[in-house]
């Protein structure tokens, strides 16, 4: 096995690879480790390249005119994480694509993502899942945020992400819920 087969393995659940497209996906991602609070990406700059994790965790936030962190997104192993609106527009970013824990990606840059998506079939349905499932989980949280009590935001959020009280800090999980680390630890007592 190598740093390709969690990659080639989640492709293959939306549409076959053969040899020659495995080749052209190894040839056009390049593997990244990066250490824990590491940034890929900060707010001001154009977001150049789309992540695929192997190990570990990145987060997708902002930061609010307080500077308090708003975290909108966790993307942990087997996911894709960029700012996709910086990444298609070639503007810049107003968002902060940082490190959690020490991770390992994959990572393609801009030119060579969209050339995939261009010319193979596979790539191209992985684009249209990126999309589809941005989307989809937006509207989710959007709407489960507005009508669920903050216990309610918790459940769900567990429910997404399996594991995640024992592998992030309580501030990152209450920044994600929209509430306050002490709201959190009663919550978590009540589980």
């Amino acid at each position: 096995m190598n740093e390709f087969t969690p990659l080639y393995d989640y492709i293959e659940k939306l549409h076959p690879l053969n040899k020659e497209v495995k080749e052209k996906i190894a040839e056009s991602f390049i593997f990244k480790r990066v250490a824990k609070n590491e940034f890929l990406l900060r707010e001001g700059e154009i977001c150049k390249y789309n992540y695929f994790v192997l190990k570990g965790s990145l987060r997708l936030y902002k930061v609010d005119p307080k500077g308090e962190e708003l975290i909108r997104y966790f993307a942990f192993e087997n996911k894709f994480v960029s700012n996709l609106t910086s990444f298609i527009s070639g503007q810049a970013s107003d968002e902060y694509i940082q490190a959690n824990e020490k991770t390992e990606a994959l990572c393609i840059g801009r030119s060579d993502f969209y050339e995939l998506v261009e010319t193979n079939k596979a790539l191209n349905r992985v684009y249209r899942n990126m999309l589809e499932n941005a989307y989809i989980t937006s509207q989710k949280r959007i709407y489960n945020f507005q009508g669920y009590t903050a216990l309610e935001r918790l459940q769900w959020l567990l429910q997404e992400y399996p594991g995640i009280l024992s592998r992030l800090p309580s501030r990152m999980i209450a920044s994600y819920l929209g509430i306050t680390p002490f709201t959190l630890s009663r919550l978590k007592a009540e589980l």
